[in-house]
């Protein structure tokens, strides 16, 4: 007899009941009132309209094969980690075989936080004795299901994504949970999506997180994707058991509006992260923008290529005329530079433009072939000296006109990805106050993909230009005037 089966048969039948029910088995299942949870009589308000929301999806036969996605932004406090450790004791305790796996911004969080918070409401669940818990599991002690009954604890890597390429769990259950969803990569983001396909299987996929960035995939859960998850924003002042007196020092300190205050207390997403550059508010105005054509075509025409950094990333060719940037031509990273040259010049002629400017870092060989064809493209160092003496280089130079233009009404295509990597970069603190942008490196560091469109965007900065047969001698500052008009 497996040590499952040795269960008492009125315990076994009352966890059966509970299966699509998870806020009835959290009021059943831990001991409210007693010992550690003293001073608790059930779950949070919040917590129980989450588990009342996948029993109803569970409960409907319409929905119950279907992902259910909830993505959790809230402030400080209220409970996450707790709420993460009744739900997997649920899943595993109500489903035979059930797959369940736990991933968080850091493998510190996972480590000292996520997971030992998933242990101790394990510890105190009445059906502990069902499963065995390691420094990174839960597995069923029933004979044979070891393997295929469990809870893994798993260290995301852009890298290394196998781990939610093999979510497959065909007709039994499926539970994904993100812990600090803002920081995890997108490509993590993009396997799960892409293995949470099986059939007749129940899925369940939450994101929990404080609003920190305003771009990545946490944040289109709340935006472009949007009508694929149940979205709730909780504002710590709300919850039962959080520090009102420590809150309200926050509030009167930073302001009800501050981003400190939007991100730690209530629950939403900031105009600005941390050290962000370029804000969500002037990036969503140029979004998608309409202009007319006279409001842009007395402008010359300026054409950019920024090449691909590395294997995964885009090579972008873009155009802008004044307030109107598009991109003509993404492609994957491409070493043959003649044959890039050539669909640069293809561009340049088509749209008559008036110069053309190509990133310098991989692009010398792109400008080599395209001087062999008798054009003049100009390369741009990024890492060379600004003409401005408030930025530390170039990059930093032509980010901040960029800013500059948006703020002036520029648009951009209706583009998640060029949008998220505008927001992308974060300042690097400097004692003499000079604008410097993260590396590409250190961006990726923090699971955002280069930002090819966004470089593409910002070389159009590079130098001041002037319309075809408009007078080159004019004063600096008008030419200036004619490129960013």
């Amino acid at each position: 007899m497996s040590a499952l089966n040795a269960a008492t048969t009125d315990l076994l039948d009352d966890i059966v009941g509970f299966t699509h029910d998870p806020e009835g088995f959290a009021l059943y299942a831990f001991g409210w009132g007693q010992g550690e949870l003293g001073k608790f009589k059930g779950p949070r308000k919040w917590q129980t309209e989450i588990n009342r929301h996948i029993g109803a999806w569970l409960g409907n036969p319409d929905t119950r094969h279907q992902p259910c996605r909830i993505a959790v932004a809230s402030g400080h406090g209220i409970g996450k980690s707790a709420q993460i450790g009744m739900l997997i004791n649920w899943a595993l305790s109500t489903c035979e075989d059930c797959r369940v796996v736990v991933t968080a911004n850091t493998e510190t969080q996972l480590r000292n936080k996520t997971w030992p918070e998933v242990s101790k409401w394990h510890r105190l669940s009445f059906v502990r004795d069902w499963f065995v818990p390691t420094a990174t599991a839960i597995y069923s002690v029933t004979d044979g299901h070891d393997k295929s009954w469990r809870a893994d604890s798993v260290t995301w890597s852009k890298e290394n994504t196998e781990a939610f390429a093999g979510l497959h769990n065909v007709g039994k259950r499926i539970v994904v949970i993100f812990d600090e969803a803002s920081a995890i990569d997108d490509r993590v983001w993009d396997v799960t999506e892409g293995a949470l396909t099986d059939e007749d299987t129940e899925i369940i996929w939450i994101a929990f997180g404080n609003p920190t960035r305003a771009t990545g995939r946490f944040r289109e859960c709340f935006r472009a994707h949007r009508h694929l998850w149940h979205q709730v924003q909780i504002d710590s002042r709300t919850v039962e058991g959080t520090n009102k007196t420590q809150i309200q020092e926050w509030v009167d300190t930073y302001g009800e509006d501050s981003d400190f205050v939007k991100v730690r207390v209530r629950g939403i997403f900031p105009n600005l992260s941390m050290r962000q550059y370029i804000g969500e508010e002037d990036v969503d105005a140029a979004f998608g923008k309409h202009l007319r054509p006279e409001q842009y075509n007395f402008a010359p025409v300026i054409l950019t290529c920024d090449p691909a950094w590395e294997g995964d990333d885009a090579l972008v060719i873009a155009k802008r005329q004044g307030l109107a940037f598009s991109v003509l031509q993404v492609m994957a990273k491409n070493d043959n530079d003649v044959h890039v040259a050539n669909i640069l010049a293809r561009y340049e002629t088509e749209h008559g433009a008036d110069a053309v400017f190509i990133d310098m870092g991989y692009g010398t060989g792109i400008a080599s072939a395209g001087q062999t064809m008798g054009r003049s493209w100009q390369l741009v160092s990024f890492a060379g000296k600004s003409t401005d003496p408030g930025c530390l280089n170039k990059r930093a130079e032509m980010w901040k006109e960029m800013r500059d233009w948006l703020k002036q009404g520029g648009a951009i295509p209706a583009d998640p990805e060029l949008r998220d990597e505008i927001m992308g970069p974060e300042t690097v603190p400097r004692l003499d106050g000079k604008v410097q942008l993260e590396s590409k490196a250190d961006m990726k560091k923090r699971g955002l993909r280069s930002p090819n469109k966004a470089d593409a965007l910002a070389l159009s900065f590079a130098y001041p230009v002037v319309k075809a047969g408009i007078n080159h001698n004019r004063r600096a500052h008008g030419a200036t005037h004619n490129a960013r008009a």
